[in-house]
């Protein structure tokens, strides 16, 4: 790689702690591919309620837990929690709170019902993993989102965080997949979802819509570049991205296949860091 020496990964899913999916894979092997490219890696993923923390071994980070997150006027206590992929030499981090993430499904219940806190859940994963990047004093130079559930860390990284030492040379790359739901967030989302000077306002395509496709768009807003991860992603995402002019990497099925997709993206990382 070049100038980028370290990526900061934040994954809706990792396998195999979650079962084995297009993403849950690429959130498993993309951070060895690129570590073994000579980069440093950090990798975060929710805790969600179905990971077994015996038989793989989390435990908690006692230096990194005990922040509160405050959404709609509530505190939520921080948990932050690890674990080794051993045969990749890879730790993940796990961002726990049990009010959000000690229930068993992931993004819907037993009946395939959209959780009614998704929005909360996706704000608190963003807030937790920025805060705990800080406690860590780590600076990545590429922080890569995957996964819907990331979705709203663009934009805090661009308002509130592009400042702060840790952050302000980074870059976002925003990686989009079939995962994009039509599915609506409470309306009032974009309020939960302002914090430290960030406005409602801020967020006006939620404030208009609060699904999965105007989030997506938001994080497609303020990322630096994009990168399709499935053949088939939303058409609307899409075509917004390439509306308001950002770079995309396109899906190319073969190096998915083949593996070669890391060192693809390992080059997609140096060309949005110049």
């Amino acid at each position: 790689m070049g100038d980028v020496k370290r990526v900061l990964f934040v994954n809706s899913e990792i396998y195999p702690y979650v079962p084995e999916t297009d993403i849950s894979k690429i959130g498993r092997f993309l951070p060895q591919g690129i570590q073994e490219r000579k980069c440093e890696i950090r990798s975060f993923m929710p805790r969600f309620g179905c990971i077994n923390e015996r038989k793989n071994q989390l435990h908690e980070v006692i230096r990194l837990s005990g922040m509160n997150i405050i959404i709609s006027d509530v505190d939520r206590p921080l948990i932050i929690k690890v674990a080794s992929i051993s045969a990749a030499r890879i730790q993940v981090y796990f961002i726990d709170n049990e009010d959000y993430f000690k229930r068993k499904q992931t993004f819907c219940d037993e009946d395939g019902k959209f959780f009614a806190d998704n929005d909360e859940r996706a704000v608190f994963f963003a807030r937790g993993v920025l805060e705990t990047v800080k406690k860590l004093r780590w600076a990545p130079d590429v922080i890569h989102c995957q996964g819907w559930i990331s979705h709203i860390l663009p934009a805090y990284l661009k308002k509130i965080y592009k400042d702060d030492p840790i952050f302000n040379s980074s870059k976002i790359v925003l990686s989009l997949y079939n995962d994009i739901s039509t599915e609506s967030f409470q309306p009032d989302f974009a309020e939960k979802a302002a914090f430290g000077g960030l406005e409602a306002d801020d967020f006006p395509l939620l404030k208009e819509k609060a699904d999965g496709i105007n989030l997506a768009k938001t994080a497609a807003q303020y990322s630096d570049g994009i990168i399709l991860g499935d053949a088939d992603v939303n058409q609307e995402v899409v075509d917004y991205c390439r509306s308001i002019g950002k770079q995309i990497l396109p899906f190319d099925k073969a190096a998915m296949e083949d593996g070669s997709y890391v060192g693809q993206y390992s080059q997609f990382y140096d060309q949005i860091h110049k």
